[in-house]
């Protein structure tokens, strides 16, 4: 399976799959300095064409909220393989939770691809056969 990878900006370091895990690194592609409470879409420096059937999900490293504060505010992103133009490209949004500085070619997020939800028909009923677990939170309590 391929992935093809329109880069723009020629300084941040070529994603790679690594042997370990299955996500893909994303870095910025700009040094973006942040103010406490401020918004701002961080360039992450490519356009992906996906293979047919498969979305990206962009989020979050394990580091990125301890090393610069931020927070991703759509919690995922997720890129369907129709934004695949030139001009298409991947960017984080992100919420700074203190005053910060994010360097061009840091380590803010990472992707993986995953196959499409399949067609589905969705079907209105009055009521539901399957037995109740107890509402929101209920796993795990007798």
């Amino acid at each position: 399976m391929e992935i093809l990878v329109k880069y723009h900006n020629e300084r941040i370091d070529k994603i790679k799959k690594v042997e370990k895990g299955d996500w893909i690194d994303l870095r910025a592609a700009e040094t973006v300095e942040l103010k406490k409470g401020e918004f701002r879409l961080i360039s992450l420096g490519i356009s992906v064409k996906l293979p047919k059937g498969f979305e990206a999900h962009i989020a979050p490293r394990s580091s990125t909220f301890k090393n610069w504060g931020i927070l991703q505010v759509n919690s995922v992103g997720v890129v369907d393989e129709s934004y695949c133009g030139e001009g298409d490209l991947w960017m984080m949004p992100v919420y700074a939770t203190r005053d910060t500085v994010i360097r061009e070619n840091d380590r803010i997020c990472q992707f993986r691809i995953l196959e499409k939800m399949p067609a589905l028909e969705i079907t209105e009923v009055e009521v539901l056969s399957g037995p109740d677990r107890g509402g929101f939170g209920s796993t795990g309590k007798a």
